[in-house]
């Protein structure tokens, strides 16, 4: 496992090689599978570092504070986006991605409060209509996971549709988020339309040397089942409430609307960083039954090599 050239974040390069020639001693496999969760977590850094805010503010903010707590959120997470730029984690196209998904999200976080989905039920002096504004690094955290994912894993996209039939299915949900409560909620239809859109997209991701593959909407519902995992720690920690009921696991109904945002946020994505395709002609044409033939592939060596 060689370590690569590095042009973010030069300064963590001892780091990597000493996590590199550690994994040298696992399993190939084995030592696979973890490269691939320090990565998924590398991507996930601001937003499990607001979700670490939520948790830890919950429990040790005082009653009486000189600060308010959402206040708190929103300075942290403008210092630890600043530190992000200048230490060279992020990128300023990525800030980009974040900055639009933060503008989008804090306008729908304004309008679902004001018809009462969700409240935020502590007080703040930075906020637009009852929601703070660090509510918008929340959504920004989804855009950020989503491009530093593509860089970290250096994924590349076969099949993908046409930019602007995405747009129109982007569009579509995001209007619906807001329509739904005056009119017919056509969610349904959207599902149906992202199935259709998306069904023979894959995604190519490089954990080490060998590149994989995952349909892309597999890698939507597994991101989305992890989004409602952080949502139940929102609630939990009382950072934001549904009204009129004590804290209880949220719906997996849920699962759903993260599933749409991701969708939304993807194509927000493409607005800065552009879908790159495959490298091979093979990559290009391949499918769901050379996808499978994979995954038996690598369970058998797996297997083998655990014996």
């Amino acid at each position: 496992m060689t370590p690569q050239a590095h042009p973010l974040a030069p300064f963590l390069q001892p780091a990597r090689r000493w996590i590199r020639t550690t994994l040298r001693r696992l399993p190939a496999p084995l030592a696979e599978f973890v490269l691939f969760g320090l990565k998924m977590a590398w991507a996930c850094l601001f937003g499990a570092a607001m979700l670490c805010l939520m948790i830890v503010t919950h429990f040790v903010w005082p009653q009486h504070p000189l600060i308010y707590r959402y206040d708190f959120l929103l300075f942290a997470a403008l210092v630890i986006q600043a530190l992000m730029l200048w230490t060279r984690l992020e990128t300023w196209d990525e800030m980009k991605v974040i900055a639009l998904y933060h503008l989008t999200g804090t306008a729908m976080e304004v309008f679902k409060t004001h018809m009462g989905s969700w409240i935020y039920p502590e007080p703040s002096l930075f906020h637009i209509g009852g929601v703070p504004l660090f509510t918008g690094f929340m959504y920004g955290s989804v855009g950020s996971f989503i491009v530093r994912a593509i860089r970290v894993f250096d994924m590349r996209f076969s099949h993908y549709p046409k930019i602007w039939i995405t747009w129109l299915v982007a569009g579509a949900i995001y209007l619906n988020f807001f329509s739904h409560h005056y009119i017919w909620d056509f969610r349904g239809l959207i599902f149906i339309a992202i199935a259709c859109v998306w069904f023979r997209s894959f995604i190519f991701f490089r954990v080490d040397k060998k590149t994989r593959a995952m349909p892309f909407l597999l890698a939507n519902c597994l991101s989305a089942f992890f989004l409602w995992i952080a949502e139940n720690i929102g609630t939990y920690t009382h950072t934001w409430r549904y009204p009129g009921r004590e804290w209880h696991i949220v719906t997996w109904q849920k699962m759903g609307a993260w599933a749409l945002l991701l969708v939304l946020a993807f194509v927000t994505v493409t607005l800065v960083v552009k879908p790159q395709p495959p490298n091979t002609e093979a990559e290009r044409a391949g499918g769901y039954r050379a996808w499978w033939r994979g995954l038996y592939r690598r369970s058998t060596s797996f297997d083998s090599a655990s014996r």
